[in-house]
């Protein structure tokens, strides 16, 4: 702590008293890896609280808030911005330990804690004939804790919707430790402002969440899935509007871009179409009762008859892994276009998907740069992953100016700059094209109201920060995809 200022170092002790060596660490490996999350950018900070109870979140805010300490919660660290990484150093509170899941069947809900593992929650739902749909790609690792503080999504959004859509309360702690509940264990709650809300989507800045109680339906009965090639991402993504303007309501819809299955087909070695390759893609699943299913089925093959080049259904669980082969290679595939990545998880309106289609080729031909793109296309979250090599400064310009212009032609396009993945630090530069003055002050004045001091996650959000220049920590994360590279 040599370079922490004194009074800094008093608060440490203090910590450490109240809290004990075992929850809290100085130094060693366990505080490294809590000095980044999948961002990869790591920080200097003073401590990490491995935090196994509420009131050792409880202590940690009043301690923190007393002494003007910042604190940035974490839990997996799956966080692809930077949002669960201590830009401002200070203490780490890590929630993970905070793991209990309580599946209530009679209410249909969760009762889970902040460091609940999200496929582990929906393990636990499906042995008791409930589903919890949120299904953010790294949800055997991602705790809800995180999903709630970025509003996670997934796949199946289009139909279920997305994290805030289940979560019915909240309860935790804010910036000064105070304790607070914002709803129960019931499904209608309208007493008061609807600080739950905030909270969800805010990445830590408002509050600590300690427990959350979410909302479960019934377990589908059977799902169904086609994958269909067509002529072009253009062509594709107007088939989208085709399909959802029949009214029918698939519970998966994933684009896969002509560039995406070029990395699948040539690098990953998938194949899905004899003769055919290199046509863009649609995964599209359904799910429900059997009687559902066959009318969904009979439309749906009657939709990729007309608008598609070819298609293939699953008939047996083994053939729906051979469909979704595709999607699963395409994106450590992109690595043989680039050692980097950075994901921009962008969202465009349905009406717009089209335009946007054009834009990414134009933006990848100005400046000469492969952007690979797949996504949620029912809801319009894409995520185009541009791709470049580090080591090549010029390269890193280029690509620099391909995410700027991308930012803009979204929100011209009536879309936003992030679906699920939220700001962190990496998006910060971009909030002003997202965002008017009128927005951005309403915003930290929320802020400001919840958390006077400043003390939860400082530098996320509203600070503009820019990460292209930083060197980022050569480490192997639990979730990260092996990248295939041939040729």
């Amino acid at each position: 702590m040599a370079r922490t200022s004194k009074k800094r170092q008093l608060a440490t002790k203090a910590l450490l008293d109240k809290l004990g060596k075992g929850k809290v660490k100085l130094e060693g490996d366990q505080k490294y890896m809590a000095s980044f999350d999948s961002l990869k950018l790591a920080f200097a900070y003073d401590a990490l609280v491995i935090a196994r109870s509420e009131k050792d979140v409880g202590v940690t805010l009043k301690l923190a808030n007393e002494h003007g300490v910042p604190v940035t919660t974490r839990g997996a660290g799956t966080s692809l911005t930077g949002s669960a990484a201590p830009a401002k150093g200070g203490w780490v509170l890590d929630v993970s330990k905070m793991n209990r899941i309580k599946i209530e069947k009679t209410k249909s809900m969760a009762i889970v804690g902040p460091g609940a593992v999200v496929g582990q929650i929906q393990a636990a739902a499906e042995e008791l004939g409930l589903f919890y749909p949120p299904d953010p790609s790294s949800l055997k690792y991602s705790t809800i804790g995180g999903n709630i503080a970025c509003n996670a999504g997934g796949m199946r959004c289009a139909k279920y919707g997305v994290t805030r859509d289940f979560v019915l309360a909240l309860e935790g702690y804010l910036p000064t430790g105070e304790k607070v509940s914002w709803g129960g264990e019931y499904k209608k709650f309208a007493t008061g402002y609807n600080i739950r809300d905030l909270w969800v989507g805010s990445e830590g800045t408002l509050g600590v969440v300690t427990k959350a109680v979410l909302r479960l339906l019934p377990k589908p009965e059977k799902k169904w899935t086609i994958l269909v090639a067509f002529d072009s991402d253009i062509k594709a993504l107007e088939a989208v509007q085709k399909l959802l303007g029949e009214g029918q309501n698939p519970s998966i819809l994933e684009f896969l871009d002509q560039n995406s299955v070029y990395c699948a087909e040539e690098i990953a070695g998938v194949k899905l179409f004899e003769g055919l390759s290199l046509k863009p893609l649609l995964l599209v699943e359904f799910d429900g009762n059997a009687a559902q299913l066959r009318a969904d089925k009979k439309r749906a093959l009657a939709w990729a008859t007309e608008n598609g080049l070819a298609y293939r259904e699953a008939k047996t669980e083994k053939e729906t892994e051979v469909l979704w082969s595709a999607r699963r290679a395409c994106s450590p595939a992109m690595f043989s276009m680039g050692d980097s990545k950075i994901n921009e998880d962008i969202v465009v309106p349905l009406e717009s998907q089209a335009k946007f289609a054009r834009f990414l080729k134009q933006m990848q031909k100005k400046w000469k740069i492969n952007a690979p793109t797949f996504g949620h296309a029912a809801d319009g979250n894409f995520h185009v992953n541009i791709m470049y090599t580090r080591s090549d400064k010029e390269e890193c310009k280029r690509a620099k100016c391909a995410v700027a212009d991308l930012m803009k032609k979204v929100c011209q396009l009536g879309g936003t700059i992030s679906g699920e993945h939220g700001i962190g630090l990496a998006k910060t530069p971009f909030m002003t094209v997202a965002r008017n003055e009128a927005e951005m002050g309403a915003m930290k004045a929320i802020k400001k109201a919840l958390d006077p001091k400043g003390i939860l996650n400082p530098g996320k959000i509203f600070q503009e920060y820019e990460v292209w220049d930083k060197t980022l920590e050569k480490v192997k994360l639990p979730w990260d995809k092996k990248p295939i590279v041939r040729g």
